[in-house]
């Protein structure tokens, strides 16, 4: 399959070497010997990992240049800290170092600013949060958190939600061989939902068996947001009229419901 040329910081990107699996082992066996120049062609064998994972920024508005050169930070500390002994694949360590690294890029330059010491308590919860999951080997509460610093549950919350960056509706959350799955799909439409449609045409249809002057008062009072006493100075009756009326249609719908 051709690839289509892409120039990033430089780069051409159709040109940049792919590692396989089999010679990914041994590279990054001579990288922890210490070997500078297996590490040097093992980053520029990865580099198209960075640019597919910063793929997914693209709609941020943020220079491509500048996330390829973040991610690029993010795959060299998971190359200094990929641990051979875990039988992993090494894309699948690095990807959410890349990620990770993104993303604390743009919480930094977020244009909702937020308060270095407000950022300085997340990343302390966030980093004890790490080795707290590593300790007992299971997620852990909030509270264990805030007694591990030393600080309120309130404190560390707060902190957490202010450097969550907004998130699009379109951003991919799921991508096999077929269709991708994104956030939008995952958020519930109340007003698109089966119950409410087919309560929209059960009250349809009530209307319908109406007698006009009852229909124009329900249509008035309950989708103009008209109060009985406007309704009465409209049609021309008293305002207790059109309470009895109004009472008499509502229960003829109730039964036609």
């Amino acid at each position: 399959m051709a690839l289509h040329k892409v120039d990033i910081c430089g780069l051409d990107t159709s040109k940049l070497p792919v590692i396989k699996q089999d010679e990914s082992r041994e590279m990054l066996l001579k990288i922890k010997a210490g070997d500078s120049e297996a590490r040097e062609k093992f980053i520029g064998g990865n580099l198209r990992l960075v640019l597919s994972v910063i793929q997914r920024f693209a709609t941020r508005g943020e220079h491509m240049d500048d996330l390829f050169q973040v991610g690029c930070i993010g795959l060299i500390k998971a190359i200094d800290n990929f641990d051979l002994s875990h039988n992993v694949k090494f894309s699948t360590y690095a990807v959410p170092m890349i990620i990770g690294e993104v993303r604390r890029h743009l919480r930094d330059n977020n244009p909702i600013r937020v308060s270095r010491s407000v950022r300085d308590t997340a990343y302390k919860a966030l980093n004890m949060r790490t080795k707290l999951m590593e300790e007992n080997s299971r997620e852990v509460h909030i509270s264990e958190i805030a007694k591990a610093l030393e600080m309120s549950e309130e404190d560390i919350v707060f902190a957490l939600e202010a450097i969550q960056e907004p998130i699009s509706l379109f951003e991919p959350v799921y991508h096999d061989d077929g269709d991708a799955l994104f956030v939008m799909d995952q958020v519930k439409d109340e007003s698109s939902r089966d119950e409410n449609w087919l309560t929209s045409i059960a009250i349809s249809d009530s209307m319908k068996k109406l007698n006009p002057r009852e229909k124009r008062i329900i249509e008035l009072r309950f989708f103009n947001g008209r109060t009985q006493m406007e309704v009465a100075e409209e049609i021309g009756i008293s305002q207790a009229q059109v309470s009895r009326l109004e009472k008499s249609a509502l229960k003829h719908m109730r039964k036609g419901i």
